[in-house]
């Protein structure tokens, strides 16, 4: 079955020893078309967006051009009535005769007031709205300032404030409710990175002891079966407890802003996730498609490597005997990106969005699974978030699913940065 005889909708079926080809969720034709439609059949909501889509600088100078135009108009009118006015009256006591010979006269100088005043309105108008643009940009230039700043903000830099200086006007107390508000996420910043910090040491260090102490125990010659089964248990409780320690402070580390960032192709990042869990993917007894092109991004190659390990790991372990995995690196739709395809249970598209969730699994269970924490789809949408970049999943055609990250692209000049 080709691509193109899908039906709409529908994600392309897998076909053995393809891949090559980038899987993709296609679109429904039809929904597109009638959107055309309605956009096409309503031309007032394309002069809204345009209207909506205007600056604020833009509407500023709109405003003060209109209300100029308008008062100029006013004033043309009043002054034709004025002159009109004085002509009629220095001729007022004049004859018929004399009056009928003038008018001609007294219509062309009110042609001419009218031209000229006009023509004075148009050039004025346009000086006006000039001149109303750099009014407009000299006024909102603390706004500015303050979009600049908050651009500029990162977990690392919230120290910095705006300190606007100036009249205390309504601009004033934004700027000052901003930096009380930067103040207060500077101090929660902190408190998360003690948190962090602490809890690492604090929840590894017992189940270390923990784990030291249950394998002394069952290293004893003199062990009963009894005892040996239950240290097994709590051995593999103690390995669970660990994991997912492990992965919230991964997860929490993942959230924040990014450390370190150097150039880091995704084809060498999934090659060595590949050769790191060789031994397990062999042990599996799946089978194993691979097609690595170069991808380059910045970003931090620890968290990358995670990234792809986790997807790798979730596509073992939630899996189908003789079932099948495929990795993918390259461009995806202009963009570097990596996308693991894995077969699998039927998985309803309503529920994917749930299994970015923490500690959601494709079982729909939260804590029932002993063979994860259920953070690893989590941490994955949490480090690409991290590099700005996006990630999706879909249904695999006939089981399974298909997850694809995609990064900005590196800049052809990347250096590496500390």
């Amino acid at each position: 079955m080709r691509p193109e005889d899908a039906e709409p909708g529908q994600v392309e079926p897998t076909r053995p020893g393809d891949t090559g080809t980038w899987r993709r969720l296609n679109e429904p034709a039809s929904a597109g078309e009638e959107g055309k439609q309605r956009t096409s059949s309503r031309p007032m909501e394309r002069v809204h967006r345009f209207t909506d889509n205007l600056s604020l600088r833009a509407r500023l100078t709109l405003i003060y051009g209109m209300l100029f135009f308008a008062a100029g108009s006013v004033l043309v009118l009043v002054n034709y009535l004025v002159v009109a006015l004085l002509l009629n009256a220095l001729l007022v006591e004049d004859s018929a005769a004399e009056l009928l010979a003038h008018s001609d006269l007294i219509e062309e100088v009110l042609n001419h007031v009218t031209r000229f005043s006009l023509l004075a309105l148009f050039l004025v108008g346009l000086l006006a709205v000039g001149l109303g643009y750099a009014v407009a940009g000299r006024a909102l230039s603390p706004l500015q300032k303050i979009t600049r700043i908050a651009r500029r903000l990162s977990e690392r830099s919230l120290h910095e404030r705006i300190a606007l200086s100036g009249p205390d006007d309504e601009i004033r107390e934004l700027a000052d409710t901003f930096d009380g508000m930067l103040e207060r996420l500077d101090r929660a910043f902190d408190g998360q990175r003690r948190f962090v910090a602490n809890a690492s040491h604090e929840l590894r260090t017992p189940l270390a002891i923990n784990r030291t102490l249950l394998e002394v125990a069952l290293s004893a010659p003199d062990v009963s079966s009894d005892l040996k089964s239950v240290g097994q248990t709590l051995m593999e409780t103690n390995a669970r407890h660990e994991r997912l320690i492990d992965g919230l402070l991964f997860l929490a580390k993942s959230d924040r802003e990014l450390e370190v960032r150097a150039r880091v192709d995704l084809e060498e990042v999934a090659g060595t996730v590949l050769s790191q869990l060789s031994g397990e993917i062999e042990g599996s007894g799946l089978t194993l498609r691979r097609d690595l092109r170069a991808a380059a991004v910045v970003g931090d190659p620890v968290l990358l490597e995670r990234l792809v390990a986790n997807l790798v790991e979730n596509a073992l372990k939630y899996n189908v005997d003789d079932g099948e995995i495929t990795i993918r690196s390259g461009l995806y739709e202009g963009m570097p990106a990596v996308q693991v395809e894995n077969s699998g249970k039927v998985i309803p598209a309503y529920e994917i969005e749930g299994l970015f969730e923490p500690f959601r699994r494709g079982t729909g269970n939260r804590v029932g699974s002993g063979r994860s924490s259920g953070l690893g789809m989590s941490i994955v949408r949490s480090v690409v978030r991290a590099h700005e970049g996006s990630v999706t999943a879909w249904p695999r055609a006939g089981g399974g699913l298909v997850v694809t990250v995609c990064l900005p692209a590196a800049p052809a000049e990347a250096t590496d940065r500390r």
